[in-house]
């Protein structure tokens, strides 16, 4: 039949499309794509909260004793946390992982190994925390000139060595920033340096064993350093202060705690493992 033909008085071209032509469907309303927090975004969330829910409970804490500062580094994470970081304390004892370290970087810089004597010294002075070991040592390097350059080397920018050792000042977020030296492959301090300071600082006298081991759990392993000093500048009250590590299968922290005032060594001691508990205990590390 011709095109042009008709049905019922209509054209067939007018009942049935052409060829090569299409009536559009309708095209169906796009679903809402369902949208969230990016996994990383919820990480940053849930540390958000971890944070405030610390501070909170270290501020409460901190109204009911002695003063004290805490800081800690992840060194899988990267994460720093830091209460009161850039408060300044006498150092008393910890001041002798900066007398380490130093002693370890000139060692290096001279291109060779610690002496028989340089190695029973530091020995002594980590172990057993032996003052003498410490001033001898001290003396041997140049005392806080030395000391002073060594610890600009690895990046501490809060601490003035006093040449009276043990009244060095310095801040927790200087000494996590001493302690991550002595674990990070970036540092100055080469794998035999940092290899050596680990073992020393693991394997301290048991009387010297509270602190940051408090916080370790079955099967981790951890570093110390302790200070304690009774200072008749603040009517007798004790310096306690304790920096160290915490490495297991799932952890590799460092951690600092210093405080003053405190009216005993025991009671200044609980308040240094309390405040690195909290932090324990809050960030889930």
């Amino acid at each position: 039949m011709g095109v042009g033909m008709t049905r019922g008085g209509r054209s067939v071209s007018d009942v049935l499309p052409l060829a090569g032509t299409f009536n559009d469907a309708a095209t169906p309303a796009a679903s809402p794509t369902p949208s969230g927090p990016t996994p990383a975004q919820l990480a940053k969330i849930k540390r958000a909260g971890q944070l405030k829910a610390l501070n909170k409970a270290m501020t409460a804490y901190a109204k009911t004793v002695p003063e004290f500062s805490v800081a800690v580094l992840d060194k899988k994470t990267g994460q720093r946390y830091s209460f009161r970081g850039t408060e300044k304390y006498e150092t008393a004892s910890v001041v002798k992982v900066q007398v380490l370290a130093c002693l370890l970087l000139e060692a290096q810089e001279d291109g060779r190994s610690l002496s028989s004597t340089e190695l029973s010294l530091a020995k002594r002075m980590i172990r057993a925390s032996d003052n003498d070991a410490t001033t001898a040592l001290f003396t041997r390097l140049g005392k806080a000139a030395a000391v002073t350059r060594s610890n600009k080397r690895l990046g501490l920018t809060s601490t003035h060595v006093n040449n009276s050792w043990g009244l060095t000042t310095t801040t927790v977020n200087d000494q996590v920033k001493l302690l991550s030296q002595l674990a990070g492959e970036r540092s100055p301090l080469n794998s035999r340096s940092r290899k050596l300071a680990f073992s020393l600082m693991s394997t301290v006298e048991p009387d010297q064993d509270w602190g940051v081991p408090a916080v370790a759990t079955t099967g981790e392993v951890a570093t110390v350093k302790n200070g304690w000093l009774s200072r008749s500048t603040e009517g007798g009250g004790w310096i306690i202060n304790t920096v160290g590590r915490v490495t297991g299968d799932d952890t590799d922290v460092s951690i600092a705690v210093l405080s003053h005032g405190n009216a005993s060594m025991p009671s200044g001691i609980k308040v240094v493992e309390k405040a690195a508990g909290l932090t324990r205990q809050y960030l889930k590390y």
